[in-house]
């Protein structure tokens, strides 16, 4: 079958590339055409397939391509397939990642772009089903114009419509044939809406107890990246540009002021370099003396976080993937001053962090918008380092966060559902 899959950011990409492989293993002659990004290539890269697209199968050799149309696309996430006779990546997810309000219409004309493209390909390569994840500003556009269309159409990772905009329940009932969601507080609310849905447990547990970063020893990530054998303190500062440039100055000021306290010069500041972001996002906030103890690293996410004492964490994925880590954490996020005004008026939910809304509870405190501050940042960092109670008992409310999610499986299960549904 044919499976048009479209992820707008790096968590999709995350857990986009994780359901490919779990639909290459059910569906061994599957095609897959997809907009995300490097991890998405790399696994389609990997699917091992004849010319004519039979036999093919999953395997973890990255020397393997995948040659279900007439030339490969998408390698690596940096060449862009632009004809629908071919599977492969269309579009990479760093073309239309964007978060916010003002953010949005400042880029409005290239995402509208995008939107007519994405239909047209849709159409000229006619897959059995449309699998969008999360990305609703982009993907319900998607939805509508694909149930039109005749398509079948499944949503994974649902739209979070229970934080914000509940309107938008009304476009998943009519254009969306399957949901499926990711997180247990999800089901009593869709339950509550008449929504059908398929949990299976979140996908994330897989990508963390299955990553090098879990199953590497410090000493072996300290020396494979090159770095001193010092503590770590883990900075995020987001995906996209916008959250970056937003971030960086409050980052870096905080690493210096905790770099000054003698019990922390030792110590070395690791900033994880979003993928697909370039030095050149990060490197105005450096200068030769942060230099000595703040590094840049790429591809070293979640590396960073498992070996880290504590870590300042943009909000989003991250911070889920920092609980399952066992890493303190202390989020922090800013936003477009209008940005966050309007956010306000219309997010209904207590918490902005995935864990801190799966347990119901602040297991780790969230600063937002000038609340997050250098100052504050370094005495919560502070305080998950130097308290062990403190530290104990967030690594608690993490045991009931994972707990939560269910155990491994999820994205295989998931690809299994979704196959099931298709056959129906």
């Amino acid at each position: 079958m044919r499976y048009y899959i479209i992820a707008g950011e790096a968590s999709g990409d995350l857990h986009g590339s994780n359901l490919m492989k779990g639909i290459y293993a059910e569906d061994p002659q599957a095609e897959i055409r997809f907009w995300g990004g490097d991890l998405m290539s790399e696994v389609w890269e990997s699917a091992e397939c004849s010319p004519t697209g039979s036999g093919c199968g999953f395997t973890d050799n990255p020397s393997h391509s995948r040659a279900a149309g007439p030339s490969p696309c998408g390698q690596g996430g940096s060449t862009v397939c632009e004809t629908a006779s071919a599977s492969g990546l269309v579009r990479h997810y760093k073309d239309g990642a964007v978060m916010g309000f003002v953010e949005v219409l400042a880029k409005a004309r290239k995402l509208l772009g995008n939107v007519s493209f994405c239909k047209k390909d849709i159409l000229a390569w006619k897959p059995d089903v449309v699998i969008l994840i999360d990305y609703p500003g982009f993907n319900f556009k998607i939805a509508e114009f694909a149930h039109k269309a005749g398509f079948k159409v499944f949503y994974y990772i649902a739209p979070k419509v229970w934080a914000s905009r509940e309107g938008r329940i009304k476009k998943l009932k009519a254009y969306v044939d399957k949901l499926f969601i990711v997180f247990p507080f999800e089901k009593p609310y869709f339950d509550s809406k008449g929504i059908s849905y398929i949990y299976k447990g979140n996908p994330l547990v897989d990508a963390v107890d299955g990553s090098r970063a879990m199953n590497e020893s410090k000493s072996d990530f300290i020396t494979r990246a090159g770095l001193e054998d010092k503590p770590v303190i883990a900075m995020l500062a987001g995906s996209r540009k916008g959250e970056i440039s937003t971030m960086m100055p409050v980052l870096t000021e905080f690493a210096s002021k905790m770099h000054a306290l003698p019990e922390y010069a030792g110590y070395q500041f690791l900033i994880a370099g979003a993928p697909s972001r370039a030095m050149a996002d990060y490197s105005a906030w450096l200068n030769e003396e942060n230099s000595r103890y703040i590094k840049v690293l790429f591809g070293e996410t979640q590396s960073i976080i498992r070996h880290a004492e504590a870590g300042v964490i943009n909000s989003g994925t991250a911070s889920l993937e920092t609980a399952l880590f066992n890493t303190p954490q202390v989020v922090g996020y800013i936003t477009n001053p209008v940005t966050y005004w309007i956010a306000r008026k219309i997010i209904k939910i207590r918490y902005i962090s995935l864990g801190n809304l799966i347990i119901d509870r602040l297991g780790f405190k969230e600063f937002i918008q000038d609340e997050c501050n250098s100052d504050a940042l370094v005495k919560e960092i502070r305080e998950l380092i130097e308290n062990q109670e403190r530290r104990s008992r967030m690594l608690a409310d993490y045991a009931d966060i994972r707990e939560a999610l269910g155990g491994t499986g999820a994205s295989s299960a998931v690809a299994k559902a979704m196959i099931e549904e298709l056959r129906k």
